[in-house]
């Protein structure tokens, strides 16, 4: 099972990530996202994983050039897009980025074959992304999508096995599921969801 934290914000919580044995680690850069760092703490973040795991700019709505021109500012290796993009955009990221994930949700509409904008993922999220909602799993029957992709939306230690057992994704992704308060990753709980997924993957 791929494990990754998302909205990562200091060196610390990346060392715990590592060593509990996250797969990926990512920044937010959206000023409206409790998450947000600037480049300077982005660069900072990725820079503290190195090689050790995958590196994830996560955006929303930020153009796909500026995205992936920013990914490699602070050595990301992925960029992962939320929001409306058109495939030439999707197209861009990927040329620039070499590396690109798509985020969308059920309710967009969107094709939910991995790969159909060139991405090497997909992340499937809740309604709101980064709102720590839970989603309505059952909607995936006769849906799941085949291939890379992530299950995100609510989860947390608690319910991350029962998610695994009821999507079957490639991999998880978890935000504020392992937050103490908006932004601010608690400890035990990384460590606790790394090992719920591993365990039920």
């Amino acid at each position: 099972m791929y494990v990754k934290v998302c909205g990562v914000q200091d060196a610390a919580t990346v060392e715990v990530a590592l060593a509990a044995g996250a797969d990926a680690i990512g920044v937010v850069m959206h000023p409206r996202s409790p998450r947000h760092v600037d480049e300077e703490t982005a660069r900072a973040v990725v820079a503290t994983v190195g090689r050790a795991a995958d590196t994830v700019l996560v955006v929303k709505d930020m153009p796909a050039e500026q995205a992936a021109r920013t990914a490699a500012a602070i050595g990301a290796q992925v960029v992962q897009l939320h929001g409306s993009y058109s495939a030439e955009e999707y197209g861009t990221a990927r040329r620039l980025a070499g590396r690109l994930w798509r985020a969308t949700a059920l309710s967009s509409g969107d094709p939910l074959t991995v790969g159909a904008y060139g991405e090497e993922a997909l992340l499937l999220d809740a309604p709101r992304p980064g709102s720590g909602e839970r989603w309505d799993l059952s909607a995936l029957a006769g849906r799941r999508p085949e291939g890379h992709w992530l299950l995100a939306g609510g989860l947390s230690p608690d319910n991350v096995a029962d998610a695994v057992a009821q999507a079957r994704p490639w991999g998880v992704d978890v935000s504020s599921g392992v937050e103490s308060a908006p932004g601010v990753k608690d400890h035990g709980l990384v460590r606790a969801f790394v090992a719920a997924a591993r365990s039920a993957g």
